[in-house]
């Protein structure tokens, strides 16, 4: 395999962390570029003296020249605690953020993988989703800063495809989960992991019945780096795992795993969530050769053993 000088946006979160892993084991040279809004150094801390790596404090909203042959853009925070925060600068880190990191790749003539999400569905029509599905979003709602962000960030990319000819990739990226989720991020997985280690009721909105795709994280990880390793295809793809369970089965299955004593209580559902989510991954296998090995309650076990050195 050919050393590649790779940067990687949003390095230092949850999934940049575990990407970096990988490249620096794979021996690239790797900048992780990060801003701390969501990612945290301890993420990284243990590549720190691997000397194929390199740490950039930057946040992409602003323009940075480098010189590199792969961009993973991850950037942006994921979770609706995060994001909702201050939804205009979710906005323009999805908007600005793919202009910027376009300009880069357009300059240094690097691939790009745009780090898309299944959020682009919206609350999804069709079931499961297909990439050719364009999606239900409310453009105006509490959600939107980050759905439609990304959105607009794919059509960035395509653009610079088009026009520019830029060697671009994209993929969209359902539930996924492991260790080092943040302990607040807000998410279901790690919220109800955290509930359930520490006893306390875990919360369930609206009824439970609506459905998730789980994907642990060195499934998709594997899936970005055959994407990025794939000649002709720009996608985009879906990445994330076919199999659905409900919420409630997801809360029922942490309180077994973690043998806590949480009961499940249920609040009123938030506005714009969607119902139902699971991908049709037909393309993924097909042009990556690529499906999810890791079952639920197989990295449901590693994630808990995380947040139980965590908490």
């Amino acid at each position: 395999m050919m050393i590649q000088s790779v940067l990687v946006t949003g390095g230092a979160g949850f999934l940049g962390s575990h990407l970096c892993d990988e490249l620096v084991a794979q021996g690239n040279d790797v900048l992780c570029l990060d801003n701390y809004f969501t990612g945290s150094k301890r993420n990284i801390w243990h590549l720190m003296d691997c000397k194929n790596f390199e740490l950039i404090r930057h946040d992409i909203v602003q323009p940075i020249f480098l010189e590199v042959d792969q961009i993973y853009n991850l950037a942006c925070p994921a979770s609706p605690v995060h994001y909702q925060y201050n939804p205009v600068k979710t906005v323009k880190t999805s908007v600005m953020g793919a202009i910027n990191m376009l300009g880069l790749a357009k300059r240094v003539k690097a691939r790009i993988m745009q780090a898309s999400t299944s959020e682009v569905y919206g609350n999804p029509l069709e079931h499961p989703q297909k990439e050719t599905y364009w999606g239900n979003v409310n453009p105006i709602g509490l959600r939107s800063c980050y759905d439609e962000g990304k959105r607009v960030a794919e059509t960035l990319m395509m653009d610079y495809y088009r026009q520019n000819k830029v060697d671009v990739k994209v993929v969209r990226i359902f539930n996924t989960y492991g260790p080092r989720m943040a302990v607040s991020d807000g998410r279901v997985v790690s919220n109800f992991i955290v509930q359930a280690l520490r006893n306390d009721p875990i919360t369930v909105f609206g009824d439970g019945g609506q459905t998730r795709s789980f994907c642990y994280v060195s499934d998709m990880i594997d899936g970005w780096i055959r994407m990025m390793g794939r000649e002709n295809f720009v996608g985009p793809v879906n990445l994330g795992n076919p199999k659905e369970f409900s919420i409630k089965m997801l809360a029922e299955l942490i309180i077994e795993v973690t043998e806590s004593k949480s009961e499940i209580v249920y609040k009123q559902l938030p506005e714009d969530d969607p119902v139902q989510r699971r991908p049709d991954i037909s393309l993924a296998k097909e042009k990556l050769n690529w499906e999810p090995k890791v079952g639920l309650k197989q990295g449901l076990e590693k994630t808990i053993e995380y947040f139980r050195q965590v908490i």
